[in-house]
């Protein structure tokens, strides 16, 4: 089984479900999930967990994203974007402005509104399901913040900016509110999601390119790749913690989620490592296999989340 991230670059017109399900035919295997939904008109960073590393979802789903968006002044639709069927149309009459002064209001912290066209689920549906069958459904406001607003450009009725926010804000529902503030309406035209966390839009593969890339390193042996140059490895989520190797019997207790002596413990110089009562540790086989994260607790480590693949696809 395959374990790591991929730092994949959507494409407009691919829904995330539809990246999911490619790369699992690239890699032959069924533990693949994203990490937070990017429209299908949307394009940009999309991290995408296989193997043990799908235990990241969640955690890499909370960090702050950053995009780029093309708002359209003068019109609005039932998506909030310019796919939707459009409920309203006005003149543009504000100056560019007024126009960039509404967009730098919206930047701090604020209760947003979920947009019915979202995959967002309220009683175990998806807003978007209902939304489609024209039940519009009572919804909870949440509290987002935007920061690192920065206007692109001004070429009225449009509005280029960049923003970055944290889990749960919608640029949609963002682009709407701004139309609505300068009295025209508004829907978000274009959407492109630079970072998500410490995934960067520079650094990110179109599925092709990993397709091709894994063809290459493929071919460079007989046996089946268990790492690749273009994925990130599941202990880099964790550098902030100390790293600890257990060697000898104490790795059958490791490998079987057993508690292990701090005194087992090895640092990568060869000391004992000093963990303070309650800190994680990242650990390790003597064969530089990632284990897992630790906590110490009195004078063992217990485990916090197993990481570890015996290749045998568990």
């Amino acid at each position: 089984m395959i374990n790591g991230v991929l730092n994949i670059r959507k494409e407009p017109g691919m829904t995330s479900f539809g990246v999911v399900a490619r790369i699992r035919r690239i890699f032959g295997q069924k533990k693949v999930g994203h990490t937070g939904t990017l429209d299908p008109d949307a394009e940009g960073v999309l991290p995408v967990c296989l193997g043990k590393a799908t235990k990241l979802v969640e955690t890499l789903s909370l960090g702050t994203k950053t995009y780029e968006a093309v708002l359209l002044l003068g019109l609005e639709t039932d998506t909030q974007d310019t796919s939707g069927e459009v409920q309203r149309t006005a003149d543009v009459t504000c100056t560019e402005a007024e126009a960039e002064e509404a967009v730098r209001s919206f930047e701090g912290t604020m209760q947003q509104m979920p947009p019915m066209y979202s995959a967002l689920k309220v009683n175990g549906q998806k807003l978007v399901d209902l939304a489609r069958k024209g039940i519009e459904v009572e919804r909870r406001t949440r509290e987002v913040t935007f920061s690192e607003m920065e206007i692109l450009s001004v070429e009225l009725p449009r509005i280029t900016f960049r923003v970055t926010c944290t889990h749960g804000a919608y640029i949609r529902t963002l682009c709407h509110d701004i139309g609505r503030k300068l009295g025209c309406g508004g829907a978000m035209e274009h959407l492109n999601r630079t970072r998500v966390g410490v995934f960067a839009i520079e650094n990110a593969f179109t599925i092709d390119e990993i397709a091709a890339m894994k063809e290459r390193e493929d071919a460079l042996s007989d046996q089946e790749k268990a790492e690749y140059s273009f994925l990130m490895k599941t202990d880099r989520f964790f550098e902030e913690l100390p790293a600890c190797i257990v060697s000898g019997k104490a790795e059958k207790l490791l490998l079987n989620g057993n508690a292990v002596p701090v005194g087992d413990l090895k640092a990568a110089d060869d000391t004992v490592p000093q963990l303070a009562e309650g800190e994680k540790a990242r650990i390790y086989l003597g064969n530089g296999s990632f284990v897992g994260i630790y906590r110490r607790e009195g004078e063992l480590v217990r485990l916090v989340q197993f990481f570890y693949d015996d290749g045998q696809g568990k």
